[in-house]
């Protein structure tokens, strides 16, 4: 089953790390990640540009409209996720639970749809 885990960052907290601990922290991540694809999990995992740089479309009677900024209004934005391949929700939990950056705000996890 796969379970996408989305890793949202809490803007006052990441504001609060230095060079030194996004360093630090990038290193854990790429770590975490050579460790899900030793396991045999790893399906894909991406970090996103910070909230400035995106931009939300949404859709109204067929016409587009289109702000800067991110989906909603919120101190906690969504910094990136890791894709896994796994047997079932505890073994998707026990992932979440030791993504480094979880310690700058939360992890979601939710199954993948299949059609």
């Amino acid at each position: 089953m796969k379970f996408l885990c989305t890793v949202i960052v809490d803007d006052d907290l990441a504001a609060s790390q230095t060079e030194a601990d996004w360093a630090a922290l990038g290193k854990l991540s790429w770590a975490y990640d050579q460790s899900l694809m030793e396991r045999g999990v790893f399906v894909a995992a991406e970090a996103l540009v910070g909230r400035h740089a995106a931009r939300t479309v949404r859709v109204r009677k067929g016409q587009p409209i289109i702000t800067d900024g991110p989906y909603a209004e919120s101190k906690e934005v969504l910094a990136g996720f890791i894709l896994v391949d796994v047997a079932d929700a505890d073994a998707a939990m026990e992932i979440a639970r030791n993504i480094p950056m979880a310690t700058l705000g939360a992890v979601e996890v939710r199954p993948v749809m299949t059609f």
